[in-house]
């Protein structure tokens, strides 16, 4: 009972023994579910934002799969001896049954020993140094880092330089290109293991001294090499090309490109982690060292294989995997896919421009150069950070 008789608020029960809810409890009720409702639309909201981001991506790398395809069936009919599209459809055919012929010889010839090789080839290449670069800025955390910032191309380029040198053929050069880009990069995990500081500055710091070192071996090797047939020979691997591409420089390239492209896109989502720090990554249970070790090696040995058969092809790692970005974002479990695909589609035009813009070829290095570098300034200098 309150002053006077009155009886007590807390003391009131409605007819069924159950007291008044209070004002301050209703308020804080009603706050809560405001609350909850809030938090349901909020991940109603994120759940459908997720799910438009992997239809959007979805619909990219089908798009990127696409262009491949056309590019591919366009480069077979494109060139200076033109070739249908039922007489390739026949040819190709003719490869399961048997088919009456009604292309000639030579074209039968030219279809497969010389262009489809080269298409073939462009499209690996071009997929390996995509990948390869994409890989090595997601493990080196650096948005620069292309698929040679460890010394691969240089060491190509010493290897088939010495090749020149000693009169080899084409498979030597091939050979003597691959194993001293290994070796190249071996020798500079060696250096860096050794070293102290940040693990991954110094391994950048290593492959680019021994660049350097590798790049003034080269200048020796044109220094001394015969003008009237070494140093040209030396002087056009240099500026890359897939000319005289042959069925024996596919089988060379395609089975380390094929297994370390293999590794690369079974670890993608692995690099997603590696961009996260390496404190992250433990706390995630992933060993950040043996992953990057893996990555490397991977990387390493699609661009080796690359570089030995079409020479010094630069920009291409460094270049698409930002345009992938662009287009499809950040994560890798996308990223090296459309890396991949846009990478092979964009090599194998560019060739085609090579093989067909003027009446001599022009190295598909330069026009690389000529399409990255203009390409690069414009995302070094836009608003949006790299």
């Amino acid at each position: 009972m309150g002053d006077g008789g009155v009886p007590d608020a807390s003391g009131i029960r409605d007819a069924e023994g159950v007291p008044p809810r209070r004002p301050d409890d209703a308020a804080r009720n009603a706050t809560c579910d405001a609350s909850r409702e809030t938090s349901r639309d909020d991940a109603h909201a994120a759940r459908c934002a997720s799910r438009n981001q992997r239809r959007r991506a979805t619909i990219v790398l089908v798009a990127l799969g696409v262009l491949v395809i056309a590019s591919t069936l366009a480069s077979l009919m494109l060139g200076r001896f033109p070739i249908t599209p039922a007489e390739a459809g026949g040819m190709l055919a003719n490869l399961v049954a048997p088919v009456e012929p009604f292309w000639t010889a030579q074209q039968e010839t030219l279809f497969f020993q010389v262009r489809l090789p080269r298409i073939a080839l462009a499209l690996l290449v071009g997929c390996s140094l995509a990948a390869a670069g994409a890989a090595f800025q997601g493990t080196f955390q650096n948005p620069l880092v292309s698929p040679d910032i460890l010394g691969a191309s240089q060491g190509a380029a010493f290897g088939a330089a010495v090749a020149i040198l000693l009169g080899l053929g084409a498979f030597g050069i091939s050979a003597f290109a691959f194993a001293a880009a290994i070796v190249t990069v071996l020798l500079v995990l060696l250096v860096s293991s050794r070293a102290k500081g940040n693990h991954m500055m110094v391994v950048v710091l290593a492959g680019v001294m021994m660049s350097s070192l590798l790049q003034a071996a080269v200048s020796y090797t044109k220094l001394i090499a015969d003008p009237t047939d070494q140093l040209a020979a030396i002087t056009y691997w240099l500026m890359g090309s897939l000319t005289g591409a042959k069925p024996a420089d596919l089988a060379m390239a395609a089975a380390p490109m094929a297994a370390g492209l293999l590794i690369l896109f079974a670890l993608r989502w692995r690099i997603n982690i590696l961009t996260m720090g390496d404190d992250e990554a433990s706390t995630m249970g992933v060993n950040a060292q043996r992953v990057r070790i893996v990555v490397i090696f991977a990387a390493t040995l699609v661009t080796a294989a690359s570089v030995a058969v079409t020479g010094m092809i630069g920009w291409v790692g460094l270049v698409i995997p930002h345009f992938a970005r662009m287009v499809i974002g950040c994560d890798y479990r996308k990223l090296l896919p459309a890396s991949m695909l846009m990478g092979a589609s964009f090599l194998l035009i560019v060739d085609d421009v090579a093989r067909l813009a003027t009446t001599s070829e022009i190295p598909i290095g330069i026009l690389t150069a000529f399409i990255g570098a203009p390409f690069f300034l414009y995302l070094i200098t836009r608003k949006k950070q790299l």
